[in-house]
């Protein structure tokens, strides 16, 4: 039976639209802001040469450093100022969550509610400024080295002056980046960290494209198999859009009240958990390990190869984590899974939701209240996350076997497909309900005459 959330649904008229003056400003904001984005990601970092960078950077294809680049939308192979993106912001709030699971000072700080919230944030924030600042001076010292290294000047004039000027601007267009996505969440459409992200994506896709259909034209791709990934990639968007909205509703059940009228009625509710509660977080994470090594063998291989047992042993490294390979292939799936339940466990607890309903007097039917329901919900939920673990497993596997198998000029992987997914699904989501809230009395009479007609 459709709720009355649905009804209203389905008589959504999107030729409203044009009347919705409020979400237009919004639309438009947003738009303006990736648009900054966009514009940010070419002004290059001071003291860098960019064409030799550019030869410095087709020499650590594969790594983590490609990974990361993907989601800044190219900023950090031109290495601009945003060139880390929002990733030290996301990687800060992740620790400051993991942090309230594991420190009963800030649990207490997180109950307090929105003070809490704020404190938090602030954390949040000096979190980023310093995982920016020492990912921003490695950086800056991997360029001289790596560059001088190879014979490559892509830093003009290398010393202390250099690193100070690249931190204090990659700080600045990290901090500005993280600033820019809380206006568009507050003023926008969609969340704004997640817009910027799927941007960074969005933006590397025409080339991806061109060099797909590029091998068609010469000959190196054949058209069939072109097709089978255009089908194969449909397939996985609406196999990741049925799997994201799926959810296991738990029934609660609160005890009778007496109505207006004096009758004694029972309310029924129920808990949603979703298939994937981790969300696109476990192969983000499973992804950056791993490919972490790789980066380092890159960076340190080419000066120990063929000079020592260690020599042998990176290049030995750099052959079995390639991209497709069996042992890469079954690593990332092993740290997919185990991050899925991992984060599973951080960003849901039972004992607090159990407690929660307690409080309010809400129950499972057939389960008692407090420590039983708690365990109950775990119980639920460790079997809901295998699914989840092995959807997830699955999606990210998948579009690797076929780039490595058919060598496909394929950078975009399950992990990009995934994020452009769920934040596509969630802005169209949050459109919804801003036209919903626009003509919210008209779709009230229509959905009551619906209703009336059917009985």
């Amino acid at each position: 039976m459709a709720s009355r959330a649905d009804q209203l649904a389905t008589n959504l008229n999107l030729s409203k639209f044009g009347q919705a003056t409020e979400l237009k400003k919004r639309l438009w904001f947003t738009i303006g802001a990736l648009i900054v984005f966009r514009m940010l990601s070419f002004i290059p970092l001071p003291g860098i040469d960019p064409t030799a960078l550019g030869l410095l950077a087709n020499q650590t294809r594969g790594g983590v450093l490609d990974f990361f680049n993907t989601f800044s939308g190219g900023s950090l192979e031109r290495m601009s100022i945003i060139a880390l993106g929002v990733m030290p912001y996301i990687t800060a709030s992740i620790v400051v969550q993991l942090a309230t699971t594991l420190s009963p000072k800030l649990a207490a700080i997180k109950k307090e509610g929105e003070s809490g919230r704020k404190r938090l944030n602030q954390y949040t924030r000096y979190g980023t400024v310093g995982l920016t600042a020492v990912q921003g001076y490695f950086i800056a010292v991997g360029l001289e080295s790596f560059g001088a290294s190879q014979g490559v000047a892509a830093v003009v004039d290398p010393g202390l002056l250099f690193r100070l000027t690249a931190v204090v601007s990659l700080i600045g267009g990290t901090m500005f980046l993280m600033w820019l996505g809380e206006q568009i969440t507050s003023r926008g459409v969609g969340n704004g960290i997640s817009l910027i992200i799927m941007a960074g994506i969005v933006a590397q896709l025409p080339t991806t494209l061109a060099n797909l259909f590029e091998g068609g034209r010469t000959g190196s791709l054949s058209p069939f198999l072109i097709m089978t990934i255009v089908v194969v990639a449909l397939g996985l968007i609406a196999f990741i859009c049925f799997m994201e909205r799926a959810q296991r509703r738990v029934l609660i059940q609160y005890p009778k009240r007496q109505t207006q009228r004096g009758l004694m009625q029972a309310d029924r509710s129920h808990l949603p958990l979703k298939i994937n509660t981790s969300g696109v977080i476990p192969p983000i994470f499973a992804s950056s390990l791993l490919l972490m090594p790789l980066t380092i063998t890159q960076f340190a291989g080419q000066r120990t190869a063929g000079e020592s047992a260690w020599g042998d042993f990176v290049i030995g490294l750099n052959q079995y984590l390639q991209h497709g390979t069996p042992l890469y292939m079954l690593l990332y799936g092993a740290g997919i899974v185990f991050f899925c339940f991992f984060y599973t466990a951080v960003v849901f607890n039972p004992e607090e939701t159990a407690d929660n309903l307690k409080r309010y007097g809400g129950f499972i039917p057939g389960i008692r209240p407090g420590k039983n329901t708690a365990d109950y919900l775990d119980y639920v939920l460790t079997r809901i996350t295998v699914v989840g673990a092995a959807y997830l497993t699955f999606i990210c596997l998948v579009p690797e076997y076929l780039v490595s198998a058919a060598g496909i000029p394929f950078y975009l992987g399950g992990t990009s497909l995934l994020i452009v997914v769920n934040v596509t699904m969630d802005t169209v989501t949050q459109i919804q309900s801003h036209l919903l809230a626009h003509q919210y009395g008209d779709l009230i009479k229509k959905a009551k005459l619906k209703g009336g007609r059917a009985r």
